[in-house]
């Protein structure tokens, strides 16, 4: 299934960029997601090709019943975005989010651009792919709402981080 989502920033692309790069920030979002414990690493600087991998235990509770049992009380997801070095008219980069010990995968874009009345939009535009006879549609929604809320919560974590 095709997953679009947005961030928008009130803050200039070298800023955003800057956060996105930064461990404290990045530990912030993930918590904002309902991690119950993570590990973050930002390996490479801002104002170059950087790549943040994060590995967060998320609650099964957004997990539809009938899968939970199959998955215990909580899962174990790794996401690596891989940043490539600054271009003119913004950055890109890919990200890959998987989940250990279930068959949900998802790989993607993402862009970030300067819209001209100087807000940062952040894109991220991936295929989630669930391989799991007769559930993959029902995993893939789920898989997709948890994607999307986990997105807002980085939004409203940036937004506060840029007014701080």
């Amino acid at each position: 299934m095709h997953l679009s989502a947005q961030a928008r920033y009130a803050a200039d692309l070298p800023r955003v960029v800057a956060m996105l790069a930064d461990e404290e920030f990045v530990a912030a979002k993930v918590r904002a997601s309902g991690a119950l414990s993570q590990q973050v690493d930002v390996v490479g600087e801002a104002e170059g090709a950087f790549t943040v991998t994060t590995r967060r235990q998320m609650p099964t509770t957004g997990i539809p019943a009938q899968f939970r049992s199959l998955v215990g009380s909580s899962l174990e997801v790794r996401q690596v975005e891989a940043w490539e070095a600054p271009e003119p008219g913004g950055r890109h980069g890919t990200v890959v989010v998987e989940i250990t010990g279930a068959p949900v995968r998802l790989t993607g874009t993402m862009r970030l651009v300067t819209e001209p009345d100087g807000t940062t939009v952040h894109h991220l535009d991936g295929e989630l792919k669930a391989s799991l006879p007769l559930f993959a549609a029902a995993v893939e929604d789920a898989t997709a709402t948890a994607v999307r809320d986990a997105v807002a919560a980085e939004e409203r974590v940036g937004k506060a981080w840029l007014e701080a």
